[in-house]
């Protein structure tokens, strides 16, 4: 099978190539190459966003393209047009963020969309995808987290625990979020493939459970062997914080869980890891290389003085 990866060499795009060398695919990952290419890939050096360096894949014949790393729907128009139109399968990170706030939880995928969402162009990816017609799988996951992570969600914790035993916490951390390890994300990704059911549908993707944000911080505290009553939490006032910007905390301000029942049932599958072996597989195989790196400790100031 030949495959095509636009994105390939960090964190979602590291695990997925892993996965299908495994399965021995023939596999291009197109990307800046600012990071090593894995071995026994053939990388295709360019910027998704210049109209001459997508040349280099035109009329080139996939079997299945995995759009790791697209955001606009232009840059996913530029790609499709330069392809052949051969593929059994366009397969795209989308978003959960592209829901609109809700009362009623957990979201599902026909919930009403947010048109101010930053992640509003993966929406709007999505319908073209359904009106071109075009064979494609979406995932909206939630907050993905698991070794390698470049965003700051499971290490902002894990950093502020093991170096001063002190969190910031918003309100009484009662607010409820979720997170869905990388590894079941890139698993179901091709598990896809070979379920036709899965064809030109969207599926939120993300671990079984919800979590409060005091849960999270607890989790996060057990795997670095610290109890309750050793941690120290700050609380600070998030509702004068707008609650998805995530400036000065990880995650959104609000409640935020999705329903995963939909994939689930089309595809068979079910989550791996639930949310403490995940935290603690991220600590082990990521921040744990990390841990002596310093992190500007007045960057919470921005919490507490709003």
């Amino acid at each position: 099978m030949k495959i095509l990866v636009m994105g390939g060499t960090r964190f979602v795009g590291k695990s997925l190539v892993g996965k299908l060398l495994s399965k021995n695919y023939d596999i291009d990952i197109f990307t800046r190459g600012n990071k090593s290419n894995p071995e026994k890939t053939n990388l295709i050096k360019g910027d998704r966003n210049n109209s001459v360096d997508i040349l280099k894949l035109r009329n080139k014949k996939y079997d299945v393209v995995y759009d790791i790393s697209g955001r606009e729907l232009e840059q996913t128009k530029l790609l499709i047009e330069n392809l052949d139109n051969s593929f059994q399968r366009y397969i795209y990170v989308s978003s959960a963020g592209v829901y609109k706030d809700n009362s009623e939880l957990p979201l599902s995928e026909v919930d009403p969309i947010d048109p101010d969402s930053r992640h509003k162009g993966k929406f709007e990816t999505e319908n073209w995808l359904k009106k071109q017609k075009i064979p494609f799988t979406s995932f909206r996951p939630t907050y993905i987290y698991g070794p390698g992570n470049y965003n700051k969600i499971e290490n902002w914790f894990f950093e502020r625990l093991f170096t001063k035993k002190s969190i910031p916490i918003p309100g009484d951390g009662s607010l409820i979020t979720q997170l869905g390890h990388v590894s079941d994300l890139t698993d179901v990704m091709i598990r896809c493939i070979n379920f036709e059911n899965s064809k030109n549908n969207i599926y939120n993707c993300s671990g079984e459970k919800g979590v409060t944000i005091k849960g999270l911080i607890y989790f996060c505290a057990n795997v670095l062997g610290l109890k309750q009553n050793e941690i120290s939490l700050r609380t600070f006032d998030y509702q004068k914080l707008d609650p998805k910007s995530r400036k000065g905390f990880p995650i959104r301000l609000n409640h935020y869980q999705t329903d995963i029942s939909k994939i689930k049932r089309d595809l068979e599958w079910a989550p791996t890891f639930d949310l403490l072996n995940g935290l603690k597989d991220s600590f082990v195989n990521d921040f744990n290389n990390k841990k002596s790196e310093e992190f500007d400790e007045n960057s919470d100031n921005i919490l507490f003085n709003s």
